[in-house]
């Protein structure tokens, strides 16, 4: 993609599924990429497996470590560029037998998570030369999914916080949503039989999940010069299950 090299890139949930693909296509362009992340093993681990990354350790959901992590990445990257912020949890449970920790828990991270992680890279981006942040929502904010009704919640109100920044953020920062459908990660791995992905599949128009490099293309090319004139754009990469 057209000037993504030497791109400073700050990736939320950066060392595993879409964040760890999105890492690694961001280096093969030629960015510098911290990633965020809150599993102790993944940020060890994220700079053998990952070759060229920095991994911090930060749980999104909390203000004060995201403040603190940001400032890390400013002294790693001296300034950014780009942010995804991707860092995301599901549940999967009936509505009734939501409990309110669940609820809470799931908002945290992906809505108000989302939140913290923009408003940092904003303030910075603004004060600077512009920048670009990409929002992992999903498809789940767009139509009803059974037993998600908090990631579902949490995913609608990441697709209104793009919009509503891409408006007043112009012209300096753009802001755009990727609405993934079905990705083959390790959390619907975790969360899936192998009989439910089957299943999935055979009502998606493609007939299978997609990739998590796949997701990374996307968040690739609305980064690039190529995607200059994307903002406020709400895009789903579904297989055609939407449709």
């Amino acid at each position: 993609m057209r000037g993504l090299e030497g791109k400073r890139v700050v990736v939320t949930g950066g060392t595993s599924g879409i964040g760890e693909a999105t890492s690694r296509r961001f280096l093969d362009e030629g960015a510098h990429v911290v990633a965020l992340a809150v599993g102790e093993e993944e940020v060890a681990t994220a700079a053998e497996r990952i070759p060229g990354i920095d991994a911090l350790l930060c749980d999104v959901a909390d203000a004060a470590a995201v403040e603190d992590a940001f400032g890390r990445a400013d002294e790693l990257l001296g300034g950014i560029d780009v942010l995804v912020a991707n860092a995301g949890i599901s549940i999967r449970k009936p509505f009734l037998e939501i409990e309110e920790a669940d609820w809470r828990r799931v908002l945290d991270v992906n809505l108000t998570g989302v939140f913290h992680c923009a408003q940092q890279a904003a303030r910075r981006m603004v004060a600077g030369d512009g920048g670009v942040i990409l929002m992992t929502a999903s498809t789940n904010g767009l139509t009803g999914h059974p037993f998600y009704a908090d990631y579902n919640a949490s995913k609608a109100g990441v697709i209104l916080l793009a919009r509503t920044m891409a408006l007043e953020l112009a012209p300096a920062v753009r802001v755009n949503a990727v609405c993934p459908g079905y990705v083959l990660t390790p959390m619907q791995r975790s969360e899936y039989t192998d009989e439910m992905l089957a299943e999935v599949n055979a009502g998606i128009p493609l007939g299978r999940h997609a990739s998590p490099e796949e997701i990374a293309s996307l968040f690739a090319f609305l980064a690039s010069d190529d995607g200059a004139y994307f903002t406020g754009a709400v895009i789903s990469v579904d297989g055609g299950e939407t449709a």
